[in-house]
């Protein structure tokens, strides 16, 4: 038999206490190293340069999508915008900076990174011209962690309006008066130009006979953008580039047509907020409004084109609820800046007494609806109704297409082939077409007003 050694119990409790004080040391001291040593990361970095504004976007791991403190100030002579962001480590993403912004930026020349004191990384922004920058936190939405945002808007923003007067050509009315007489096909110079994946598959042909007898103008407003994908396909397609190569087509048909031209909320890949895009077409006084997306659904089954309107009492069907809800969201996931108070919403939600531009609004989303059948099935037989952030121009009618479902794979495909972006756009032109002859643009309101 094991002889058992004596020790008094006094000493081996404080034997015990001290080998399981080891080993909780052992294992908890990793974990708490990983949970509060470590400082947050920069994940990536994005930049989306635009005439309108240019951003640049900071994803980051700070923990359960805490926002990074940051300071900013700016500096003359050169102009610049300096960000010292505190707690963060400085990486190889932050390190490459320098390479993510392209010589034809129009603000920024250059974005660098470097430890300005321990615990703090120093971000400089040099400037090609005077700007007004916000700088501003994203919480965790969607795909994306939380984010750090900046935005540098040019000191003195492009009046669009003057912007359109200024694009027109001297020769637009004879042209016109021309198309009356026979048939008259554009210059090459004098047709709009389109990035490659927009090219027409026709050359455009102005009209014989112009539908309209004064010069109308109908926004083109491409769902989404930079920050905001929209949906995706199963093939990879972004929802955001294929509505833009769609609405520059449609840009170019209805630019061919005699009285009438049209604008784009974006001509290329940058977030455009929902509001702003109701102010852009106000500010060009348009009289119509035209949103194109392309649907989405958890089912890869669903399928065909559809058109929505504003609703006042409530969404038409529980899809177009949950639809009119996905598209409201865009303002999280494109990333709003929700310190700055935008007077224009406050006034067009207080000015929603629009019983006429929504009728006028059915009447164009029928014509365009029954245009859309002819070279897509329907998924709905009718316009559907529902609260939109993006037809709420009080004085505009205003619809949203939906082009086709790139949740479904034999869509997807559809929408990415050139012919079919053609006959999409020729389609919705129609549709335009058709609501004018049986509608006749009237005065210009008084409503429209420059905001």
């Amino acid at each position: 038999m094991r002889k058992r050694s004596h020790v008094p119990p006094a000493e081996r409790r404080r034997a015990l206490l001290k080998a399981g004080g080891a080993a909780l040391v052992l294992l908890v001291t990793p974990l708490a190293r990983a949970a509060a040593g470590k400082a947050p990361s920069i994940l990536s970095v994005r930049v989306w340069p635009a005439a309108d504004y240019t951003r640049v976007t900071l994803e980051h791991d700070a923990p359960g999508g805490a926002p990074l403190k940051f300071t900013q100030f700016s500096v003359k002579n050169p102009e610049r915008l300096v960000v010292d962001i505190e707690g963060i480590e400085f990486n190889g993403v932050l390190e490459s900076l320098s390479n993510k912004v392209a010589p034809d930026d129009p603000y920024i020349k250059l974005l660098r990174a470097g430890r300005f004191k321990p615990g703090v990384v120093r971000l400089v922004m040099e400037l090609k011209t005077e700007v007004q920058p916000q700088v501003f936190s994203l919480k965790p939405v969607g795909e994306y962690g939380s984010r750090l945002v900046l935005d540098v808007y040019p000191l003195n923003p492009p009046d669009p309006l003057l912007s359109l007067l200024e694009k027109q050509e001297p020769a637009v009315p004879d042209a016109v008066a021309e198309a009356g007489r026979k048939e008259v096909a554009p210059e090459p110079e004098a047709r709009p130009k389109l990035q490659a994946e927009a090219k027409p598959a026709e050359p455009v042909k102005r009209n014989t006979k112009p539908v309209v007898d004064r010069l109308v103008t109908i926004t083109l407003d491409p769902g989404h953008g930079g920050e905001d994908p929209g949906a995706v396909g199963k093939g990879g397609s972004h929802e955001k580039n294929v509505v833009l190569s769609i609405a520059k087509r449609l840009k170019a048909k209805i630019d061919a047509e005699p009285n009438m031209r049209a604008v784009l909320t974006r001509d290329s890949d940058f977030f455009v907020p929902l509001h702003m895009r109701v102010q852009k077409a106000r500010r060009v006084q348009a009289d119509l409004f035209v949103s194109i997306h392309a649907d989405a659904w958890i089912s890869p089954d669903a399928r065909g084109s559809s058109v929505f309107v504003l609703s006042e009492r409530g969404a038409s069907s529980s899809q177009a609820r949950w639809l009119a809800q996905k598209e409201n969201e865009a303002d999280l996931i494109g990333g709003v800046n929700i310190g700055v108070k935008d007077p224009f919403l406050a006034r067009t939600l207080l000015d929603l007494s629009q019983t006429a531009t929504i009728n006028d609004s059915l009447k164009l989303g029928k014509a365009v609806l029954g245009e859309l059948g002819g070279i897509n099935a329907l998924h709905k037989a009718s316009v559907e109704q529902a609260g939109f952030a993006v037809l709420k121009a009080p004085d505009i009618p205003s619809i949203l297409v939906e082009t086709a479902f790139i949740s479904n794979p034999e869509e997807e495909k559809r929408l990415n082939d050139d012919a079919y972006q053609d006959r999409m756009a020729e389609a919705m032109l129609k549709g335009i077409r058709q609501y004018f002859a049986r509608n006749p643009p009237l005065a210009k309101s008084r409503l429209a007003r420059l905001d």
